[in-house]
């Protein structure tokens, strides 16, 4: 059974996750990892930490020579940007700067509700879009291990409401290399 564990606050010296129950002897490519943390900062939308961080996973155990020993992966995301927040976001830092006002769209208020905090910036550092860094990461290498073992995973939105799109064909797979 495979299982992960991450963990880590957006404004946080760095992001953490632990995988467990990959086999050992699999081949496993940081320069794949690396290049799907890029294409995650690509695309409409992304706000201005995507220009600040430039993600780059590193791995602390479980991996020997790019061979898995079986042993559990960690991995890290450092925040560059952490810097900034330091004083704000570390252990000793005061109770200061509160936030009341939930953002939409994000789980802001869910966190609040559950877990009655008064001030929803404990919730904020664990509902960023910052945090999908290091899932990034861990699916990487699951991605990685399924195309090692020919399984290819491909996607594309086909409809939204009444608007269909019928004209990529993401089985073709020259037409899917373009659009990778």
């Amino acid at each position: 059974m495979l299982r992960f564990l991450d963990a880590g606050e957006s404004h946080g010296r760095a992001l953490t996750a632990i995988i467990e129950g990959i086999p050992s002897n699999i081949h496993i490519d940081i320069d794949f990892i690396n290049e799907e943390l890029k294409r995650r900062q690509t695309g409409y939308g992304r706000g201005k930490r995507m220009t600040i961080e430039k993600d780059k996973v590193e791995i602390w155990s479980g991996v020997r020579a790019n061979k898995t020993t079986g042993n559990p992966i960690t991995l890290i995301i450092y925040n560059k940007d952490y810097n900034n927040w330091k004083e704000l976001i570390n252990k000793e830092a005061e109770d200061k700067d509160k936030i009341f006002v939930p953002r939409p769209g994000h789980g802001d208020l869910v966190g609040y509700i559950k877990y009655n905090t008064g001030d929803i910036r404990n919730i904020i550092e664990r509902t960023s879009a910052r945090e999908t860094a290091i899932r990034t990461a861990v699916g990487a290498i699951c991605k990685y291990i399924l195309k090692l073992l020919g399984i290819d995973i491909r996607s594309k939105i086909q409809s939204i409401g009444e608007i269909f799109d019928e004209n990529v064909d993401i089985y073709n797979d020259h037409v899917y290399k373009e659009i990778e």
